[in-house]
């Protein structure tokens, strides 16, 4: 085990958000099937250098971006298509890493669910935090935060 320590721990944890967005399910599904736009609300955003994004939506496809805050630590996430189904359901898998250091497994379902003339987002997602480098609370809010840029999104 070369260049690891030791000290080891894995925290498991879940979470879901739902979300109701103004914009029919097929526009919503839209914006994360379409790279331009979740390129805008996904890694895009005030004080965020994107070093690269690249998207292959399809089961068994791919998302990987790169990026910083603020001149900080580079990030990671590399993303496989697990299930699509159009305007209902989206399953992905994703591993995270911050400066070279990988924090996180995580499995994430979307689910689109006709709302009114609305979609209700069920965002559920399963995680594994590797060696305290980051927790529940910190994945829950950034994945509101992106839930809110979706929904700026939606309203361009």
């Amino acid at each position: 085990m070369t260049g690891q320590t030791a000290d080891r721990s894995v925290a498991h944890a879940t979470f879901t958000i739902e979300r109701r967005y103004a914009a029919a399910p097929a526009r919503v599904f839209k914006a994360f099937e379409d790279p331009a736009q979740k390129r805008r609300w996904f890694v895009e955003g005030e004080g965020w250098e994107i070093e690269s994004f690249e998207m292959d939506f399809r089961v068994g496809g791919f998302e990987r971006s790169s990026f910083r805050f603020q001149g900080g630590p580079l990030v990671t996430n590399e993303t496989i298509y697990q299930d699509i189904v159009p305007e209902k359901r989206i399953i992905v898998a994703y591993r995270m890493t911050v400066g070279g250091n990988p924090i996180s497994a995580s499995l994430a379902t979307m689910q689109f669910e006709p709302d009114g003339k609305g979609t209700r987002l069920v965002f559920t997602e399963q995680d594994a935090f590797l060696d305290g480098y980051d927790d529940v609370g910190q994945r829950e809010e950034g994945c509101r935060e992106l839930l809110e840029a979706l929904a700026k999104e939606l309203d361009r």
